[in-house]
């Protein structure tokens, strides 16, 4: 048969329909397989899927993780992990690509982990997450211990059973998942749970806090490496101690941790003294001050007793005053009495003095003073007043020969207006205004013109009055000047 023939016998598909049945054709030849590889480029979009490439040194494989998926994987994609992944093959008809829909993955071997776990350790380590400056002391005896391990282990029972034995404390387990998917993020949210509590709460808030699982493989521990583990326990506020498989084991948590110790079980010796010890020690401290307080005691004992050996005895200090004590006791007796016999003496020469007629006498002389002192007063008495009316009777002849009455017996006058005030001027009399002219003998209403008045003449003044003659003299008149 011509090719040309069997061609045109062959059914038409559209691209579609060829897209599908080699999708579907795909996904039944190849509906769960196994593929190894490194991890290429990754990329994770907000819708929540991971894109990545899976590739060895011939070949790329598309892979992608659906948003639901990727929270559940053991570990995360990153560029240059070697990783076994699990899925199906299927097709991406839009860009006839085939890719691998990634159900679980797993690091290909211990080198990879190992691999991927020192990196993550150095990025960690240059954020300064495990910086010694940044590790809190651990106290003494706390009352509250926080436990992160899970509440079914072997791990739990040897934490307490070891605190019971050293010093029994108050003890908070938080169960956690210590191996798989979910076991992180429930230990970070147990060291922040521990963190946010309140002090004094209803709930008491931990002192210090225990993160603890037994022994296993690098797979096992391998929640104890995640970031989100490590930077929980960097910024814990609650000092953190780190018991995380055996002493060979190291996580990342043990570098971010305040303390690391190689088992659960130390963590717990670490976390509480030896309750017994420390009562040896108190008992200790307790007999070393009861001694040397003794000691103490006896040394001021003898240094006591040596400075009263230097001192006298109290004979030799009270004798010589009982002695000057005993002399004056015995001639205190005679004293008093020559003091008594001197005061009667006293007494009596004063009573010699009291008699009635020498008391009659001083009182007569002291009649005969106040007598002549009184005279003396009355005398001086009467000359002062004499020579004050005389100084009066001076004053008053000056101050009436200085009165402006005398003037005005003279021939003068004063004139004043109408309020009473003295006119001194021409100018200053009021016209027409009423006023009042003062003379010796009274005053007198007047009108004031205000005109000047006219010049008087003047008169010859009198002859002079004739010398008197002798016998005028004798008449006993005389001349007053």
């Amino acid at each position: 048969m011509p090719e040309s023939a069997a061609a045109s016998n062959m059914p038409e598909l559209s691209v579609s329909e060829l897209s599908f049945a080699l999708k579907k054709a795909i996904e039944d030849q190849f509906g769960f397989v196994r593929v190894r590889g490194e991890v290429g480029r990754v990329s994770r979009p907000g819708s929540g899927h991971i894109y990545l490439d899976l590739k060895d040194d011939k070949a790329v494989l598309n892979g992608v993780i659906w948003r639901g998926q990727a929270g559940r994987l053991r570990i995360q994609p990153e560029q240059g992990l070697e990783v076994v992944c699990t899925g199906k093959l299927t097709t991406f008809p839009g860009q006839s690509r085939y890719q691998i829909v990634i159900e679980t993955m797993e690091p290909a071997g211990v080198g990879a982990l190992m691999a991927l776990l020192e990196e993550r350790r150095k990025k960690l380590q240059a954020e300064g997450l495990f910086d010694e400056a940044r590790k809190k002391p651990l106290p003494f005896l706390p009352q509250v211990i926080g436990v992160v391990t899970s509440p079914t282990g072997a791990v739990i029972r040897d934490i307490l059973h070891r605190l019971s034995d050293r010093f029994p404390r108050h003890v908070i387990v938080a169960p956690v998942l210590v191996q798989g998917e979910k076991a992180a993020d429930q230990i970070a949210a147990a060291i922040r749970t521990f963190n946010e509590m309140e002090v004094g709460g209803s709930i008491p808030r931990p002192d210090v806090l225990i993160v603890a699982r037994g022994g296993g493989s690098i797979e096992d521990l391998w929640a104890f490496n995640e970031e989100a583990v490590v930077r929980a326990a960097a910024e814990s506020k609650i000092p953190l101690i780190s018991a995380v498989g055996h002493e060979t084991d190291t996580t990342l948590i043990d570098y971010a941790s305040d303390r690391r110790a190689p088992t659960p079980t130390a963590a717990a010796e670490i976390a509480v003294p030896v309750r017994a010890e420390l009562l040896s020690d108190v008992l200790g401290l307790e007999g070393r001050l009861i001694r040397a307080s003794e000691r103490q005691l006896e040394n001021l004992r003898q240094r006591l007793t040596g400075a009263a050996r230097g001192l006298p005895r109290l004979s030799e200090l009270l004798g010589l005053p009982q002695q000057r004590f005993d002399a004056a006791s015995s001639a205190l007796g005679a004293a008093l009495q020559n003091n008594l016999r001197r005061h009667e003496l006293q007494l009596a020469q004063s009573a010699a003095g009291l008699r009635l007629t020498a008391v009659r006498g001083n009182l007569r002389q002291a009649e005969a003073s106040l007598e002549t002192l009184s005279k003396n007063l009355k005398a001086a008495s009467e000359r002062t007043l004499s020579r004050a009316e005389d100084r009066l009777a001076s004053a008053a002849k000056m101050l009436d020969a200085l009165s402006y009455q005398r003037v005005l017996e003279r021939g003068y006058s004063v004139t004043r207006n109408a309020s009473g005030a003295i006119l001194s001027s021409a100018r200053a009399v009021p016209a027409g205004e009423e006023g009042t002219v003062e003379f010796a003998d009274g005053q007198a209403g007047v009108i004031f013109s205000g005109a000047p008045a006219k010049p008087k003449v003047a008169q010859k003044p009198p002859k002079k009055a004739s010398k008197p003659k002798k016998d005028e003299e004798a008449d006993g008149q005389g001349r007053l000047l």
